[in-house]
């Protein structure tokens, strides 16, 4: 099994301190509709560094993309659910 390097770590933190960056820049302008989706987009991002190097995600075996892929797959239903729970509600 492939291990990161140090320099793998250096750059995936550099990443995430740059990507931090970015999100307090966003948060000082005004996008509009677009601030929602340009914070999620970010923290995705973020999300998907520290799932793959941090967690070894990367360099793990298929049955462990399988599981971690139906964890995201679970917590979709969730919000899925809560949402219509939340949308569906009368507003007095």
């Amino acid at each position: 099994m492939n291990q990161p390097s140090k320099r793998t770590y250096l750059l995936n933190g550099a990443a995430l301190l740059a990507l931090l960056g970015l999100t307090i820049g966003v948060a000082y302008l005004n996008l509009g509709p677009f601030n929602t989706i340009t914070a999620m987009a970010i923290a995705a991002t973020k999300a998907a560094l520290i799932a793959l190097f941090f967690m070894h995600l990367r360099y793990s075996k298929p049955v462990v993309w399988i599981c971690a892929g139906a964890g995201i797959f679970w917590l979709g239903i969730l919000f899925v659910l809560a949402m219509s729970d939340y949308m569906s509600r009368g507003w007095r």
